[in-house]
């Protein structure tokens, strides 16, 4: 299958060099033209996406070659900008940055060759002034086949740009053309976290910070050339990865400031399947929803909301009831830790057993592979998915029902999983492994029919 869709790839020199704050101004400033702008982020990342969400008014996808084939990498690229203008995809770290310190297996960089997506660099030049080009040069002749088209310069002031410009278009011709610049921007700071943002919600004046960032990129920005470059891409070739439509359930998935880290495509491919999905809090709902058949619970920060969980008793014990009768559930990273005795000394559902606490950094971070020790909700034994881990909280008892291996070799128990459960702190993407969505759906499936069951033998 072929399809036309015009895209841009912004990417970086490294971490932390202005990528989301650019990404964000040239979102906002499309939506305010009145085009229809589709979103992506590169890699495992939940928080940047958010915040392209926040913008474009849609859900934002992930785009991960540690999750997916190359075929399937370009399906949710095309699925994902169905009906859109143009596309802006954000990269992740530096743009050769993988899976090890000397792999570019991963990266920014081949997500752009499978994709063949026009690449525009983000170079801060903060401190800096000639000797941008040669950061440039350096990461045009690093790979031959980079991609790299253009390049923008962040923190960079009004009165340098067109000089540093006009040396960008000497040295490089048309191979690389500057397409602009972001100026110091103090009052549109976007906080971190732990090695991550805070999530869009979290963020005072957001909406402020990103109509200051639009009227920049509509001044210091080459809008019409940047459109041009991603009118340039070629089409996408690829074969759709279906999921086929089943009888509907009601799956109840939890929302709210402490539980928030899903993946778009994740809740998109249950609704693809025929879920309807019910969202609710546990923050502040007294229970689960009714007549549902299944539950998901994502991850999130609920050590930062510990207390007001641990006060709503009736929606934990609604939550360990329905799991008690045999709920299916899924229950990642922060829903795992949700489903434990405590978080930080306050009562969680209880329906696991061990307690949650802060080790002071990341914990077995990083991209694993999940194998299954026994048959569970998801698997038979023997079966794997890539995941990741991103936390800096453990538990006392992390489960042992799968597999978590590294690349390096590196590997531990994880998890808890039985033939109505899957919680553990590694977080997986259900087209990385498309069975595992049809096993989890399939199931809730069953409570339906189970339920139904038990009404009619009530009657009987």
């Amino acid at each position: 299958m072929e399809c036309s869709v015009p895209r841009l790839l912004l990417v970086g020199t490294n971490s932390g060099c202005g990528k989301t704050t650019l990404t964000c101004a040239l979102l906002q400033a499309l939506v305010n033209r009145g085009l229809r702008v589709g979103a992506f982020k590169c890699g495992p990342d939940y928080i940047d996406p958010m915040f392209h969400s926040r913008v474009i008014g849609a859900q934002s996808a992930n785009l991960d070659l540690f999750f997916f084939s190359p075929n399937t990498l370009n399906d949710l690229l095309a699925k994902n900008s169905r009906g859109c203008d143009v596309s802006i995809v954000e990269g992740v770290m530096g743009f050769y940055d993988g899976l090890s310190l000397t792999s570019t297996r991963a990266s920014t960089y081949a997500v752009a060759r499978e994709t063949r997506s026009p690449v525009v660099l983000t170079v801060n030049a903060r401190g800096a002034a000639y000797s941008v080009l040669a950061t440039i040069r350096g990461f045009l002749e690093l790979e031959p086949d980079s991609g790299i088209r253009g390049v923008i310069l962040n923190q960079c002031s009004p009165m340098s740009y067109p000089a540093l410009a006009q040396a960008i278009r000497e040295r490089f011709g048309d191979r690389v053309l500057p397409f602009g610049y972001l100026p110091p921007m103090q009052e549109c700071a976007l906080e971190s976290r732990h090695l991550g943002l805070v999530t869009a919600q979290e963020v005072e004046n957001l909406k402020q910070k990103l109509s200051l960032l639009a009227a920049q990129a509509e001044k210091s920005l080459d809008l019409e050339g940047l459109l041009a470059l991603a009118q340039s891409a070629p089409s996408l070739s690829c074969e759709p990865v279906c999921l086929e439509r089943r009888e509907p359930v009601r799956i109840a998935v939890a929302m709210d400031k402490a539980f928030c880290f899903y993946y778009g495509d994740n809740l998109k491919a249950l609704e693809e399947m025929g879920a309807e999905l019910v969202y609710f809090s546990p923050l502040t709902d007294e229970k689960l929803p009714e007549n549902c058949q299944g539950l998901y619970l994502g991850g999130g920060y609920p050590e930062l909301y510990s207390e007001q969980l641990g006060k709503n008793r009736t929606m934990r014990e609604s939550i360990r009831t329905a799991l008690a009768a045999g709920l299916p559930c899924i229950a990642e990273c922060g829903g795992f830790m949700y489903l434990t005795q405590a978080v930080a000394g306050e009562p969680m559902a209880g329906f696991l057993e061990g307690t949650c606490f802060d080790t002071g950094k990341l914990t077995r971070f990083g991209y694993v592979t999940l194998t299954a020790r026994k048959d569970n909700l998801l698997c038979r034994a023997g079966e794997s998915i890539p995941a990741h881990e991103f936390h800096h909280w453990d538990c006392t008892v992390p489960g042992g029902d799968f597999t978590a291996e590294k690349v390096s070799g590196k590997s531990w128990a994880c998890a808890v999983a039985t033939s109505t459960l899957y919680a553990g702190f590694p977080h997986f993407h259900f087209y990385a492994n498309p069975d595992f969505a049809r096993n989890f759906y399939e199931a809730c499936r069953k409570e339906k029919h189970r339920h139904a069951g038990n009404q009619e033998t009530r009657r009987d």
